[in-house]
């Protein structure tokens, strides 16, 4: 393991890489993809081997925290060979974390050798409890099928966060039957502004952004909030409903930009490396590890030379309403 941590230009410990697996999902959400998207041809992809020697790389370099992404990471085909094989880095202690963000949709599959692996805790990506706005907002996704797959993280002892993206006019209706239904079940809950990420077509970013700023102020007219200094390594910020005891995240990037504390980089599953989900710059490290397959220098060299990259932060901007900062790529492009 090489001993210099990952030091970005604003003296922030690298310590967090979200890796994306494959850029393919069984649903079709309208916020992260077109209904009819084209995939990357499979030999543009990482190996499994390939992003373990990666994730391996990095983890050297101080990553304490991975969390796999996708798209879908449990439809990629032997996914679970890769998670008994990072699994290694849990039990000697040098990765402290291993975690996905999934739709939910393939844990009554995969959350008991999930668990065997090492992983504690999911994030579900989760809307509505409505079955017809379900369909409409995944497309293809069957709400039935998300709840299985809750039971079944949850029978397998695994930590559950719902994850879910502010819509206005889509869920505004459910602030409170969602709280509701989390704290029943012991889960906690984290709304996400929605990002101006890729072109969707008729999808209207400015129509749909729902500030959480205004979601905060509804949910304090009925609990009393209290703010906490804790943070889970990424961008939330927490409040406890007093009545309740239940903790809930706001993922803010438009109306509170938490850059200034940023850990983390992500990889999307050609091996690209972006320093700032809100910025298009980004590193190839896909060639590095190609045309070094015996030598790990030139890919040390890459990430190295990547991170010294790093913007200070994102330039999301809905104000003057038109939406500035926007980027071009999907977010299944990323990793979500």
């Amino acid at each position: 393991m090489t001993s210099a941590p990952l030091i970005d230009p604003f003296a922030r410990p690298i310590t967090y890489l979200r890796v994306s697996v494959t850029d393919r999902c069984d649903f079709r959400c309208v916020y992260c993809m077109s209904e009819n998207m084209t995939f990357l041809p499979k030999r543009e992809l990482l190996t499994l081997e390939e992003l373990d020697r990666m994730c391996t790389a990095f983890i050297g370099l101080g990553v304490e925290k991975l969390r796999i992404t996708g798209g879908e990471p449990l439809v990629r085909r032997g996914i679970m060979t890769f998670f008994e094989s990072m699994g290694r880095h849990l039990e000697s202690g040098a990765l402290k974390e291993l975690t996905l963000t999934t739709n939910g949709s393939q844990l009554r599959r995969f959350a008991a050798d999930l668990a065997a692996c090492g992983v504690q805790r999911v994030n579900i990506s989760l809307d509505t409890l409505d079955d017809r706005k379900f369909s409409d907002i995944t497309r293809w996704g069957r709400l039935a099928q998300v709840l299985d797959g809750i039971d079944a993280a949850q029978d397998a002892g695994l930590r559950v966060k719902i994850n879910t993206v502010a819509l206005k006019g889509f869920n505004e209706d459910e602030l409170f039957s969602l709280v509701e239904w989390c704290e029943g079940r012991g889960m906690d809950l984290t709304f996400i502004e929605v990002m101006p990420m890729g072109d969707l077509g008729n999808e209207d970013r400015l129509d749909q952004y729902w500030p959480l700023s205004d979601l905060r102020g509804r949910l304090a007219e009925r609990f009393t909030l209290q703010d906490l200094a804790e943070s889970s390594g990424g961008p939330a910020r927490y409040v406890r409903l007093i009545e309740t005891g239940q903790k809930i995240g706001f993922i803010t990037p438009l109306t509170h930009n938490f850059c200034e504390s940023c850990n983390r980089v992500r990889m999307t599953c050609t091996g690209e490396l972006y320093m700032c989900l809100g910025q298009e710059d980004r590193a190839d490290l896909r060639a590095p590890l190609r045309t070094n397959p015996e030598d790990d220098g030139p890919l040390l060299d890459a990430i190295r030379e990547a991170i010294g990259r790093k913007p200070k932060g994102h330039d999301f901007d809905y104000s003057r309403q038109r939406v500035d900062g926007q980027v071009s790529r999907h977010m299944s492009h990323t990793g979500g």
